[in-house]
């Protein structure tokens, strides 16, 4: 019966690289948002489903919210805020690494705008503190608004307060029948997975101004005939001639290495072997121009 069910959004937001992106997948048990450690790694509204035995949580997991100094920045963070606007619960995430700062302040107030929204605290990466710092920044995060429904410390990474932190946000939600049919963990398509699991691969390693130029497009996923071989076929985006000199490397070896990094992640979600091509295209400034964002999918 969907009377004693609970079903509804949550999402996560808090500065760039505090974890949302690996507590999003620790939750759904499964990879469906690349992961780095550069900032601003995710661009798009990522669905992952959460089926509990109370009920049903859908995790929007969204771009970490910043200073935009570019027109992708800007609708990154317009992303973020029509997100807020339409989730039951907002998790608001600080590492337990890090003291509190004046971005955090600033994310925290900034709840306000959205009234309708349940909000909860998250201290993330408890694996990689002391106790005593995880205690000063639950102290912390709790003095920041006085309507948290809840604080809880948590490791994605070691898996501890992981069902703490589901079962807490799925009694915020509404009562009602499950939005997702059992076993779908993401309303993400494969064209999409596929290229976020390229651009992860190709973030690896590269240097700082480099990540926020990055972006991928498949050309086409295709099954070869008398043959368990999949042809993937895709386009790597940078900004500048420079940036892919950087991609493909010393007689292409970063970018066979970016190859066989995407291409073992790609092999499992398909579910056949891949052969996999990856060709790299300057799109001169593509982060400030609006046809090119329109394109790329921004």
């Amino acid at each position: 019966m969907s009377e004693d069910k609970h079903s509804g959004f949550v999402t996560f937001v808090g500065r760039p690289n505090v974890g949302k992106s690996t507590l999003t997948n620790a939750l759904v048990g499964e990879k469906i948002a690349i992961t780095s450690e550069k900032p601003q790694t995710t661009r798009r509204a990522i669905r992952g489903i959460v089926n509990r035995p109370g009920g049903q949580l859908v995790i929007v997991d969204t771009p970490g919210i910043h200073k935009p100094r570019t027109l992708l920045g800007e609708r990154l963070n317009d992303l973020v805020e029509q997100v807020l606007g339409d989730v039951d619960v907002i998790g608001f995430c600080v590492p337990a690494t890090e003291k509190v700062g004046p971005g955090d302040r600033r994310i925290a107030a900034s709840l306000d705008g959205y009234p309708r929204a349940k909000k909860i605290a998250i201290v993330t990466k408890t694996d990689a503190a002391e106790r005593d710092e995880i205690t000063e920044r639950l102290i912390e995060v709790d003095s920041l608004r006085e309507d948290w429904a809840a604080v809880i410390p948590l490791s994605s990474v070691a898996n501890d307060q992981l069902d703490v932190l589901a079962d807490e946000v799925l009694a915020l939600m509404p009562t009602g029948p499950a939005l997702y049919e059992d076993g779908v963990v993401t309303d993400e398509s494969l064209e999409d997975r596929v290229a976020e699991i390229i651009r992860e691969a190709a973030l690896e390693g590269v240097r700082d101004e480099l990540p926020h130029s990055i972006a991928v497009v498949i050309d086409d996923i295709a099954p070869r005939e008398d043959s368990d071989l999949t042809d993937v076929f895709a386009s790597i985006v940078v900004e500048r001639d420079s940036q892919k000199a950087i991609i493909i490397g010393r007689k292409g070896s970063r970018l066979r290495d970016v190859g066989a990094t995407a291409r073992a992640q790609i092999e499992p979600l398909l579910g056949t072997r891949v052969f996999l091509k990856l060709h790299v295209k300057v799109a001169k400034e593509w982060q400030r121009d609006p046809k090119q964002l329109g394109r790329l999918g921004f």
